[in-house]
């Protein structure tokens, strides 16, 4: 019997885990266990360039030490390539998918600026919808808009975030067709993680407030796919001191780990839950009761 709620944790090995990612992962894992549900890792390891080894198991190893220790082995995107590929297919066939053969600089010339906060690039103006023009195929789009053979999911997605409110994004005008397959054969980020999250069973996302801009497409696309759609959950940040997004890119220090007790605290005050105790297990325990009082499910 599949339990009414499975969470995930997903973080990438390109480094070790930070204050912010101690943040989204103690919130996702206090939610499920406050539901009494399954919290999973998933591994985005998807791109090889940017990974560093021994970073996945140095990841877990952290939250261990934390008290967050997964229900099952961690899942690896590497090796998830058939299921994305069969989710791909099946977009193709149904005409909401094509391969485009822009180049970066092709859209950076012909697009406009992307209002959407964590889309940095352009807005894709649909150049290969309607064929490559003799180009060869780069990458793989989702349609958003124009013709199909299928109807395709509205574009005007709505929704509603647990801690944001209510939601609404134009997908089609915010961000256009979007990568499902990038120009280097990596999948994108948004068609692994639709894939894994319906393949896991994950009813509940909780995670930084810097992945919400995706959170449209990523319903957009469980709907032109068929599969379900999470509740959405997403907390705050710890900010650097430019008031930056606390990252590895922007060289957050490593997690230290040498008193668990108080890196939970402190991540707990950023959620804005008191972790009283003198040990993990105390702490941790104290948080599910206060994250419950905190965050009850509707």
């Amino acid at each position: 019997m599949t339990p009414r709620y499975t969470g995930r944790f997903a973080p990438s090995p390109t480094g070790l885990l930070h204050a912010g990612s101690l943040v989204a992962a103690l919130a996702s894992w206090l939610d499920a266990r406050a539901n009494r549900g399954r919290w999973l890792i998933r591994i985005e390891d998807l791109d090889t360039s940017r990974n560093q080894p021994g970073a996945a198991e140095a990841i877990v190893g952290q939250l261990a030490r934390c008290g967050l220790r997964a229900d099952e082995p961690a899942l690896r995107q590497s090796g998830r390539g058939a299921a994305y590929q069969a989710a791909l297919d099946r977009l193709l066939d149904a005409g909401a998918a094509y391969p485009c053969g822009c180049s970066r600089r092709d859209i950076e010339t012909m697009a406009v600026a992307t209002a959407v906060d964590d889309a940095s690039g352009p807005i894709y103006p649909g150049t290969c919808r309607d064929g490559l023009h003799g180009r060869p195929a780069r990458s793989f789009r989702l349609r958003t808009a124009g013709d199909s053979a299928v109807p395709l999911p509205s574009a005007i997605v709505e929704w509603t975030d647990r801690r944001l409110g209510r939601q609404r994004e134009d997908v089609a005008r915010s961000v256009g067709d979007f990568v499902l397959r990038r120009a280097d054969a990596v999948w994108a980020y948004q068609l692994a993680v639709v894939v894994d999250d319906a393949a896991q069973g994950v009813t509940d996302v909780v995670r930084g407030e810097d992945l919400a801009g995706s959170t449209a497409r990523q319903i957009f696309l469980q709907r032109a796919l068929g599969l379900p759609t999470p509740r959405w959950l997403h907390v705050p940040l710890i900010l650097a001191a430019d008031g930056q997004k606390l990252s590895k890119q922007t060289g957050a220090r490593p997690l230290d780990l040498e008193d668990p007790v108080k890196a939970l605290r402190a991540a707990g005050a950023v959620l804005d839950v008191t972790l009283d105790g003198s040990t993990v297990g105390e702490a941790l325990a104290n948080g599910i009761s206060a994250w419950r009082r905190r965050w009850p499910l509707p």
